[in-house]
């Protein structure tokens, strides 16, 4: 029997869908996404929850002519589906394959690529304006989540739209959690309307009573509708989206695809004000485990479907590492306090909070309010910790170099998943923290080459009276048995070996590399001296021009991009001292970098230890 599903090979083939069909469509979709992602990993729980969403948009917009954004854009699984690449769906994150967010290069059905939180709004707004001034008539909507409306971009786009007098449409697709549960006013706001079932029958009644009413003058439709922007304001306190400009209609149940249309088709028909329609949903909807446990199913691994058990890792990761020692340094140290940004169990600070709730702090989607909010509790006397992951931590850049730098105050950014990150692809690799954490004054940037190293930057950076970034990768901790380990003291690396052929300068997850790489060179008869830096701001400008002058050929490694990287500091640093021998560089290009498995990654961009080992061997002997 031919599936609904399969009758949609085209983007607008939803439209050739019975309405006694929807139901049945959207099981299909959900029983797709829960056997696919078992297999490849992804985001389930909030693409089942916008599964009728999805639908209701298709059915309204006309592809690619219309231009639908995704806020964040992981939950774009369903409407990949109904664009014609339901065939291709097993290929979803890996490399080569589909994204697991919106990419233009993919499918002209995806407008704009998208991985942050915050910025749908904004991005319409753009494509409205610019629709008005080329004097064309494309629908243009953002689908921003109630997690993601707390960041303050949103609330700057929500400002700006009733000033640009067009009619865009927002639907907010409120599911009460983000990746954790909702924090702050507006979480606290929508829980208020999505309570409020008084509101939405008095208004229902209104509106058919003044249906019925023949010949109504306009004095007295301006007057009713007085009254009745009155009785909002005296049932929904505040009336936020209205105070704004925005007209609002709502709340709709996101399950009820008829509903929907209802409320779209009315969006679409307002000419000159943007319309934010309010759609509740069920993170996970249509299969259990994900609604029992949406946070588990957010963005998850492989999993066994009938049981609903996600397959368990038992790596040491490096993010369990400084989850263990936060708490422990929790303990001994009143002053330190935790900041986090909607991310607790990601970013390994969920146990710290629970054991110390007065002294942790999730700011919600909010990286920049994070950084200055902990500038402050440093000037008051705390030591704050900000744990964010890398990708998310340079939308902070401001506030890290004016707020905190500037003030020279002791903050410790724990910069999980640096380097390559994997299957989120672009918006997500970590490759730039390097560069840009450098460029600012008075910060001290430290990359461990391993687990035990780790806790011995994090206790060097906890005491340091100044702002520190201590940057690890994500996944499975390095682990190595050594007797010999070093002191760790400032801005000091450390010699693993010496050889005379060339010299290896690895920074923090490309030390293993190097490690490897030098048992592959060893068995060619060259003998590498290899150098764990440790520190990449300031790094050890005295040892490096000691074992610089020795070698001939100078090998930086570094899991970032070559613009303002490690490699380019070090050349400049052998041009500064006059020593002109050889120097070539193993990071990523200046480009971004797509997803896949990091290993497979770290081998297309010749980073992994064969690569190194060829490339070095080949400088070497010429």
């Amino acid at each position: 029997m031919e599936t609904l599903l399969g009758r949609i090979v085209k983007e607008n083939d939803i439209k050739n869908i019975k309405p006694e069909d929807y139901r049945r469509l959207a099981k299909e979709i959900r029983v797709k996404l829960v056997k696919n992602i078992s297999r490849t990993g992804g985001h389930l729980a909030s693409n089942l929850g916008a599964v009728e969403l999805t639908m209701a948009l298709h059915l309204c917009l006309n592809f690619p002519e219309d231009k639908l954004i995704w806020d964040v854009g992981h939950q774009s699984y369903v409407h990949k589906l109904l664009t014609g690449r339901a065939d291709a769906f097993v290929s979803l994150r890996q490399l080569g394959g589909l994204s697991g967010f919106p990419k233009v290069h993919e499918n002209p059905c995806d407008c704009f690529d998208t991985g942050h939180s915050s910025t749908s709004i904004s991005v319409a707004q753009g494509f409205a304006k610019a629709r008005d001034l080329r004097g064309t008539s494309e629908k243009v909507v953002a689908v921003i989540g109630d997690g993601a409306l707390s960041g303050g971009m949103a609330f700057e786009a929500l400002n700006n739209a009733a000033a640009l007098k067009t009619n865009m449409v927002v639907v907010l697709n409120d599911n009460k959690m983000s990746i954790a549960p909702n924090v702050g006013g507006m979480s606290n706001y929508l829980g208020k309307i999505r309570a409020n079932q008084k509101y939405r029958s008095l208004k229902a009644n209104v509106e058919n009573v003044l249906d019925r009413l023949p010949n109504v003058g306009q004095p007295i439709a301006k007057r009713i509708k007085r009254a009745k922007d009155s009785l909002k304001h005296l049932f929904i306190p505040g009336m936020l989206f209205e105070d704004m400009g925005l007209i609002y209609i709502g709340p709709v149940d996101g399950h009820n695809v008829q509903e929907m249309l209802t409320a779209f088709e009315t969006a679409f028909s307002i000419a000159d004000q943007p319309v934010m329609v309010h759609v509740l949903t069920k993170k996970g909807k249509g299969y259990k485990p994900a609604e029992q446990n949406p946070a588990a199913f957010h963005g998850v691994g492989p999993y066994d479907v009938k049981k609903g058990e996600i397959f368990s890792n038992d790596e040491l990761s490096y993010t369990n590492i400084f989850e263990r020692w936060l708490l422990q340094t929790g303990g001994e140290r009143e002053d330190v306090v935790s900041v986090c940004a909607a991310m607790p169990d990601g970013t390994g600070v969920k146990a710290f909070a629970e054991q110390y709730p007065d002294r942790a702090f999730d700011v919600g989607i909010a990286e920049e309010h994070a950084v200055t909010f902990a500038a402050g509790l440093a000037a008051g006397g705390m030591h704050p910790i900000v744990s964010l992951y890398s990708t998310f931590l340079q939308r902070a850049y401001d506030q890290m170099l004016h707020d905190v730098c500037l003030n020279r105050l002791p903050v410790l950014f724990t910069v999980d998943r640096s380097g390559i990150v994997g299957s989120d692809g672009e918006t997500h690799q970590g490759i730039y923290d390097i560069s840009y954490l450098t460029s600012i004054p008075h910060m001290t940037v430290i990359s461990p080459m391993d687990a035990d190293e780790l806790v011995q930057a994090l206790d060097f950076a906890v005491g340091f009276d100044g702002p520190a970034a201590v940057r690890y990768p994500r996944g499975q901790a390095f682990q190595t048995e050594r007797e010999d380990r070093q002191p760790f003291l400032f801005g000091k690396a450390e010699v693993l070996c010496e050889g005379k052929d060339v010299l290896l300068l690895a920074v923090g997850n490309m030390v293993e590399k190097a490690l490897a790489a030098a048992d592959i060179l060893k068995s060619r008869k060259i003998f590498p001296t290899i150098v764990n830096m440790r520190f990449v701001k300031p790094f050890d400008e005295q040892l490096v021009r000691r074992l610089a002058v020795k070698h001939r050929v100078i090998v930086t490694l570094e899991d970032n991009v070559a613009s303002g990287g490690f490699g380019e500091k070090i050349k400049a640093f052998l041009l500064q001292e006059r020593i002109y021998h050889r120097c070539i560089s193993v990071c990523f290009p200046d480009q971004f970098v797509e997803h896949g498995l990091p290993e497979e990654l770290y081998e297309k961009y010749g980073m992994d230890a064969a690569s190194v080992a060829e490339k070095v061997s080949g400088v070497v002997q010429q």
